[in-house]
């Protein structure tokens, strides 16, 4: 089941920021060990009483500004706005009710989506308490103050927010046809793809911002099976604006990658792999997908009898982290391997779903630690007690030790080696859980 998605909306300078940075906690400044996971994060995953959600921040909305940035950000704001389930519209009690917050209460009205309106800056509750009633003339429901740089006030409002998670319609849940999402960089070639695949234009390949999810939603028979491919396409690219764009293109890619059960990647051949599309791959990853390299545009590449190997080599070099995912080279243009796509992602859904019984778990875990002795530290040598496997997509395994300071990343990573020689899980993350059972 997909993660409710919370975007927080404001005018600029209201501290959105602020705000999302206290809400991720740590997170947001961690650099993982996972290459190509930006540092310049605009989504989090945050948790409230058990209850996990995706936070998306956004640029601040100037209604009126007749500035390009300026109109951008309104624009990629309003995609924020499309793609969340639940609105945190952050307001500022030190400006006071402006005429900016009455014109973006009317945006967000007309969204229908459930908000909770919130009040920052109330670093005093029983001092600004009065002018905190003042947000009541904006008529979408109470207040809530809070102070995010002092982190007062969020039990409330994250109370507030959690409410609405059941309201909100998951359709999703349901549906138990294979959800693949169509991600990449802008101009890639993902609407082409999804329309050859259909045989007619269902996607609108177009320059304006801000096409709903929902319309992008294609269900593609193939061999007797549907699958609901989820497009990204519909962010406007101009020069000027091309860090931003790579930055908000991020919010739909996040909310479509949460919704699927595989990713395809698709990369420009005659542009190479980028940290862009590490970024993205970094996503898919660090949510468990499968995940599908389709490098597009291959008819545009002059080959020989090494370019396969380069593409391959650059590709497994800038996305280390998921050497796990198949890659593939098709032609959005000409129909090339477009075929062969499902045929991969139909192994890959499978390996999602690979389920290993317990006794042959065991069997290779006592082979691989009989070839490979486990690390000790100040004399404490590592024991491996036990493995099973919890859940599938992605499989998820726990291993029972004696103590998990012992157990290095290396000798974790050895270990799903060993699994992947046995049973390949091509396309898939495997996903390793370390508990420490008090043995002899």
């Amino acid at each position: 089941m997909k993660k409710t998605i919370v975007a927080i909306i404001g005018r600029p300078n209201v501290g959105k920021s602020t705000l999302f940075n206290a809400l991720a906690g740590e997170r947001i400044s961690i650099v993982d060990d996972i290459p190509g996971v930006t540092r310049d994060r605009i989504y989090a995953d945050v948790t409230w009483l058990n209850t996990q959600f995706t936070l998306i921040d956004t640029g601040g909305i100037e209604p009126d500004s007749k500035d390009e940035m300026l109109t951008y950000m309104r624009e990629q704001a309003e995609i924020a706005i499309d793609t969340a389930d639940v609105i945190i519209f952050l307001v500022d009690v030190r400006q006071g009710l402006v005429d900016a917050d009455s014109k973006v209460a009317d945006m967000l009205r007309r969204s229908n989506k459930p908000i909770v309106l919130v009040v920052n800056k109330v670093d005093n509750f029983d001092k600004l308490m009065p002018d905190v009633y003042e947000f009541y003339n904006l008529g979408i429901g109470d207040p809530h103050p809070i102070s995010a740089a002092s982190k007062l006030g969020f039990g409330d409002m994250l109370d507030e927010v959690v409410k609405h998670f059941d309201n909100t319609s998951d359709s999703d849940a349901e549906d138990d046809r294979p959800r693949i999402a169509i991600v990449g960089k802008p101009n890639v070639g993902k609407s082409s793809i999804v329309n050859k695949i259909v045989g007619e234009n269902r996607v609108i390949v177009s320059d304006i911002a801000g096409t709903t999810r929902d319309a992008i939603d294609t269900p593609i028979r193939r061999n007797k099976k549907e699958y609901i491919f989820i497009d990204t396409a519909g962010l406007r690219r101009k020069s000027k604006i091309k860090e931003n764009l790579e930055r908000f293109s991020i919010v739909r890619t996040v909310a479509a990658i949460e919704r699927s059960d595989v990713v395809v990647l698709v990369i420009d051949a005659t542009e190479g792999v980028t940290e862009q599309d590490a970024k993205i791959a970094g996503i898919a990853h660090d949510r468990g997908k499968g995940i599908v390299i389709a490098v597009n545009k291959w008819d545009l590449i002059k080959k020989d009898n090494k370019t396969v190997n380069k593409y391959t080599n650059d590709i497994r070099t800038v996305l280390s982290f998921a050497a796990y995912a198949e890659i593939i080279f098709i032609s959005a243009e000409t129909g090339q391997r477009l075929n062969k796509l499902f045929d991969i992602i139909e192994v890959v859904i499978q390996n999602q779903n690979l389920r290993i019984s317990t006794g042959v778990l065991n069997e290779i875990l006592a082979e691989a630690t009989a070839l490979q002795q486990p690390p000790s530290d100040k004399g404490r040598q590592l024991k491996l007690y036990y493995i099973t496997q919890v859940s599938v997509k992605p499989p998820t395994f726990v291993i029972f030790v004696n103590d998990k300071k012992l157990i290095h990343f290396s000798y974790t990573r050895y270990i799903e080696n060993k699994i992947r020689e046995a049973f390949g899980f091509a396309g898939t993350s495997l996903r390793f859980l370390i508990r420490e059972r008090k043995g002899n």
